[in-house]
């Protein structure tokens, strides 16, 4: 740089000049977030740019990383129940099981039958919330302003069910180790099965106002292709991994708490491009409401806590145990070691943002920035849980 350059101070921090040493020439470097709208606040990635096409895409981690893991490792068991709510606040159920099923699988806790129908409930219903916020802000990004309104509706419906039994609206931190931490409502059922018959028209409405929409289908269909063997590569899952044509679910693969005894399909769409990505998170909440309301026909009486259950500083035998879930954005899996203290020795998070997210560079090269904004859109990501 000379002394007069009208480029000078302009050249980046440590990340975008290591990045640049690799640009052609007359190309842009151009950062998209942390702070961009698509990128919903965290989440920073280096864009190589000719023009309006993107040569090559790079993100940058780290800008909520809350060191879940280590926390983990120095506190009880039971406190860590609170961290799952974090690490991703979209689908934090998904994450409390994962947790609960990996201490009671070290520690052979069984759980009452009743908690069990009740952490399907609750958990489908947060998979519902998830989706139709991704819903509404993926919209948002593409330009729709009005999506999210309708999406926002629906989703203060299941906030105020779940709130009922977890006492809060949105970082739950519901389950223990054998159980869940209360019973159901005397209104619960009725409430929820009143919102199980407002969904579908709802859902028509939305098939109707977004989803056959054909400036919505324009920008998506064969936007940002992942074809199977690529989507393996990276070991994506979850609605990723299934618009690819991949029929994977934990929920079926992996069978855990009383999955096994509901009928359910796995939805799937073998386009592998943004619009079968979009088809199958809608398609999946028909799935959850089918889900809850043979869960709701079905629940036990009986305890939703174990009577013995731990509590307090509570000290497992050692060992290792793995656990995993079908979580929104695919499968959660926690690895857990024990050495029989009061502190978990080990704590490894296995989230599906993180891989579903590695896709996106060589997923961008070549297409255009407006395009780029679709296919990150697409991956439904969660940064909290990507920076664990």
């Amino acid at each position: 740089m000379i002394a007069g350059d009208p480029c000078r101070g302009l050249e980046g921090d440590s990340y975008a000049q290591t990045f640049a040493l690799e640009a052609r020439e007359e190309s842009l470097i151009l950062n998209m977030g942390p702070q961009h709208p698509s990128t919903h606040g965290v989440l920073r990635v280096l864009l190589e740019m000719d023009g309006e096409y993107v040569l090559r895409a790079e993100p940058v981690l780290g800008y909520i990383h809350r060191m879940h893991e280590a926390m983990g490792q120095n506190r009880a068991y039971l406190q860590f129940f609170p961290n799952m709510g974090r690490v991703d606040y979209l689908h934090a159920l998904a994450w409390n099981w994962a947790w609960a099923g990996a201490v009671e699988r070290l520690a052979e806790i069984e759980v009452p039958e009743r908690a069990e129908y009740i952490r399907v409930i609750t958990t489908e219903l947060n998979r519902i919330n998830s989706h139709l916020l991704w819903w509404g802000a993926y919209l948002l990004d593409l330009g729709a302003v009005t999506p999210i309104m309708y999406a926002f509706e629906d989703r203060e419906i299941v906030m105020d069910i779940l709130q009922e039994i977890t006492g809060s609206r949105l970082t739950y931190a519901a389950f223990r180790f054998g159980g869940v931490v209360a019973d159901i409502s005397p209104g619960f059922a009725s409430r929820t099965r009143e919102f199980l018959d407002r969904m579908p028209g709802r859902l028509e409405m939305y098939r109707d106002l977004v989803t056959d929409n054909a400036i919505l289908r324009g920008r998506l269909k064969d936007v940002g292709v992942i074809d199977e063997m690529m989507a393996r590569r990276y070991g994506a899952t979850g609605p990723v991994l299934r618009g690819s044509g991949i029929a994977y679910d934990v929920r079926r693969a992996e069978p855990y708490g009383v999955y096994n005894r509901f009928e359910f399909p796995i939805p799937t769409y073998s386009e592998g491009d943004s619009l079968a990505r979009y088809q199958v998170r809608m398609d999946e909440i028909e799935t959850s409401l089918a889900i809850i309301r043979q869960a709701l026909d079905g629940l036990p009486e009986g305890h939703f806590m174990l009577p013995d259950a731990p509590r307090g500083k509570w000290k497992p035998p050692a060992g290792e145990s793995y656990f995993a879930v079908e979580g929104a954005r695919g499968k959660i899996g926690i690895y857990l070691a024990s050495d029989g203290s009061e502190i978990p020795y080990r704590v490894k998070l296995r989230s599906p943002s993180f891989s579903n997210l590695s896709l996106f560079p060589e997923l961008a090269e070549g297409t255009l920035l407006s395009d780029a904004v679709a296919i990150l859109g697409s991956l439904d990501l969660v940064i909290p849980e990507i920076d664990r």
